[in-house]
């Protein structure tokens, strides 16, 4: 007896659809918190005028950080397509991979796209997963791509 798939045709319609445009902000205090909590004391992290001696514009974002989601009381949140937990109740981050292809530094408003990749199915020793992967393009305020951010998401 096969079993039915948890995937629907609303969830296989939504691979390849793109967000609407989100705004993240890219600031000194995140950038410093970033790094602090990451255990990075190099004072580019935290110096301006370090930073500024070493060729960049403002304090560089450590690696990882890519700022925060602008968020504006009564506007939803962006989301690509249907809800995607297929009714499990919890999710693990399967990995995530950061390519940048510029610097991103304090000062930046960085413009990012979701697109869903992909959607899986696999059976796990504790029952069914939904696995999805996500790819989030952010650009500058030129419209030039800096990073890209590629993540996996489990759902059981």
């Amino acid at each position: 007896m096969t079993q039915a798939s948890i995937i629907t045709d609303e969830m296989r319609a939504a691979i390849g659809r793109e967000s609407e445009p989100v705004a993240y902000e890219v600031d000194r205090t995140g950038c410093r918190q970033f790094a602090r909590a990451v255990g990075y004391s190099d004072p580019v992290y935290f110096d301006p005028e370090v930073a500024r001696n070493r060729g960049y514009r403002d304090i560089p974002a450590p690696a990882g950080f890519l700022g925060h989601p602008v968020i504006v009381p009564g506007r939803p949140a962006s989301a690509v397509g249907p809800d995607l937990r297929a009714g499990f109740t919890r999710i693990l981050n399967g990995g995530t991979d950061v390519e940048y292809l510029d610097t991103v530094c304090a000062g930046d408003v960085l413009t990012a796209v979701t697109r869903l990749v992909d959607i899986k199915e696999r059976q796990g020793n504790i029952g069914p997963m939904l696995i999805t992967t996500r790819e989030t393009t952010f650009r500058n305020a030129g419209g030039e791509v800096v990073a890209v951010l590629r993540g996996t998401g489990i759902a059981y």
